[in-house]
């Protein structure tokens, strides 16, 4: 990648004209890959916020994807298809060329997840109702009597999640069901020049960064190296999930917020601290 993609998406002012922008001015951060980071900046600037889009990480093939196109050609013996993430569901729906079968239930870990689903034309869906994680899938009572039934676990390369992820599949498999965990994708650090975000960030003109997962984080506080880590000392992070707060304090990052695991419940957390009594970002 020859540049860092730092783009806050045109709003048309007409369109907006008249309607209440609360984070109008707040220049916000957004570090998640691809398609998800787009939509959040679409929502974000709807309410008047300003998107600087900044992916750290990129989401590939696997490098084997020979188990991806086996559990696939025998979808239809499965049960449960679990995803674990919206990337997750991406990654699978572009390889499958088999119908959906009717008698398998996907499940996942939370709204938007569940969206790429519906998106992808699956409507049998099971998502946990308001914990949007490992344990709220584990407590879902359709999965709670599950022996001598069998899962496909769709997950990207590696712990994809961290002990959650793996506490799930564990659980799942002493609730004695069958387990086939499958790689889908991998998750890479980008490799571009940083320099425009840390200037516009010197310049004061980044008032809030969002970081959906820890390795994320880990990788963009590897990008923007120690210049960048000072400057976000200073400047407030949210985090959808208290395992992603507890890892960016164990980084020496005091200034986090924890939201809603939803894309409403980060603009929520945006609009709860941008809007409380104190002093205001300057547009």
């Amino acid at each position: 990648m020859s540049g860092a993609r730092i783009v806050a998406p045109p709003v048309d002012a007409g369109a907006t004209a008249g309607i209440n922008a609360p984070l109008a001015g707040v220049r916000v951060v957004i570090t998640r890959p691809g398609k998800q980071a787009a939509i959040l900046a679409q929502r974000l600037a709807l309410i008047g916020g300003e998107p600087i889009a900044c992916p750290a990480m990129v989401i590939a093939p696997p490098a084997d994807d020979a188990p991806l196109r086996e559990a696939l050609r025998r979808l239809a013996d499965y049960d449960f298809a679990l995803f674990v993430s919206a990337n997750a569901v991406e990654a699978v729906l572009s390889q499958n060329t088999l119908a959906w079968p009717a008698t398998l239930t996907a499940v996942a870990v939370g709204p938007t997840t569940a969206d790429a689903l519906i998106l992808g034309g699956i409507g049998n869906i099971l998502v946990p109702p308001s914990r949007f994680d490992s344990e709220g899938v584990l407590e879902l009572p359709a999965l709670q009597q599950v022996a001598g039934k069998r899962f496909v676990i769709f997950r990207g390369e590696g712990s994809d999640g961290g002990s959650g992820r793996e506490t799930m599949r564990t659980t799942f498999a002493a609730r004695g069901a069958l387990i086939d965990a499958v790689t889908c994708y991998r998750r890479l650090r980008p490799s571009f020049n940083i320099d425009g975000l840390i200037s516009l960030w010197q310049q004061g003109r980044v008032d809030a960064v969002v970081a959906t997962s820890a390795e994320v984080l880990d990788n963009f506080l590897a990008m923007v190296g120690d210049p960048g880590r000072k400057l976000l000392l200073t400047t407030p992070l949210f985090v959808p999930h208290s395992r992603i707060a507890a890892h960016a304090k164990e980084q020496g990052l005091d200034n986090v917020v924890t939201t809603e695991a939803t894309d409403a419940g980060i603009l929520q957390g945006l609009l709860a601290y941008f809007n409380k009594p104190g002093p205001h970002p300057t547009p």
